[in-house]
């Protein structure tokens, strides 16, 4: 008789991964509109941010006794709110992504260098994460900023300083990681120069880790701007963005408190935004948590 055949195994289901939280799906679509304003300000700006109307002083918003002229009002010069809004965003959107930038390059660069020559480069390097750590950033960048003058330049540079050193140390630690496993160690004894190693195999896999770190200091970078630009040592006129928005605004707060609020609960729910993609993506990528 034919034997029976043996019965095969069901393919066990596949689990579908849940998708992001309510919260983080809102972060993404406020990140993205904050994008699309900063793309087309040109385009979607009503009036230009310096276009004065000065029988329109203090025009309350929509819903407030204001017209459509101009929906959020206007400010002590008769400027349009949504207008100065619109370029706000931007300039404060361009100063925190190359701050970021600048940061992450700096500070992952040195990490790469002391976990790979070690000895007295990687001390001098953790000498300089520890002194970098242990200063007030907002008293040093009130400092350079007085004594140096303003300028967009120095500013986004100063800020791309702020918390490099996280980049560093996490950069240097991931490095010895990656070096004692074995692919590291493979490509080296394959001749291949440090740049190749560190470039094309250590960095695509500490990359996750090194991102989420960005989505962590970008608001922290956002909120300095603001703090800097409040007490007038950050972006200055006639360029604008929300911390001078909010600076300015500070003296009609009981008057026309519409001049202040519009580029606060921006600067809030734009925090608030890339805190909640940067918890998420910690915990989407890191394989302890799965």
């Amino acid at each position: 008789m034919p034997e029976a055949p043996l019965p095969v195994a069901a393919a066990p289901p596949r689990t579908r991964r849940p998708g992001p939280p309510p919260l983080v799906v809102f972060g993404f679509c406020w990140l993205a509109l904050m994008l699309a304003v900063a793309l087309l300000a040109d385009l979607i700006s009503p009036y230009a941010y310096t276009a004065l109307d000065l029988r329109n002083r203090l025009s309350p918003p929509i819903g407030f006794g204001g017209t459509w002229l101009h929906p959020l009002g206007t400010d002590e010069l008769g400027r349009d709110v949504l207008a100065r809004l619109i370029y706000s965003i931007r300039t404060s959107l361009l100063i925190a992504f190359g701050a970021t930038i600048i940061g992450a390059v700096v500070g992952t660069t040195l990490g790469f260098l002391a976990a790979h020559f070690r000895g007295l480069v990687e001390q001098a390097v953790l000498a300089l994460v520890d002194f970098s750590a242990s200063l007030p950033f907002l008293i040093l960048a009130l400092s350079v900023l007085a004594f140096f003058g303003n300028s967009m330049v120095l500013l986004v540079c100063l800020l791309g300083l702020h918390a490099w050193e996280r980049y560093a140390r996490i950069a240097r630690g991931l490095a010895l990681s990656a070096g004692a496993q074995g692919y590291a160690a493979a490509v080296r004894q394959l001749g291949a120069s440090p740049w190749r190693l560190y470039g094309r195999h250590v960095l695509p896999n500490i990359a996750s880790t090194l991102i989420v770190s960005m989505t962590l200091a970008f608001p922290e970078i956002i909120l300095l701007e603001s703090g800097l630009s409040f007490l007038g040592l950050g972006v200055q006129p006639p360029e604008t963005s929300l911390g001078s928005m909010v600076g300015y605004g500070r003296e009609y707060l009981t008057r026309a408190p519409w001049i202040l609020l519009a580029p606060a609960v921006t600067i809030v729910l734009t925090t608030l935004s890339v805190s909640l993609i940067g918890d998420w993506l910690r915990d989407r990528l890191d394989p302890t948590l799965r």
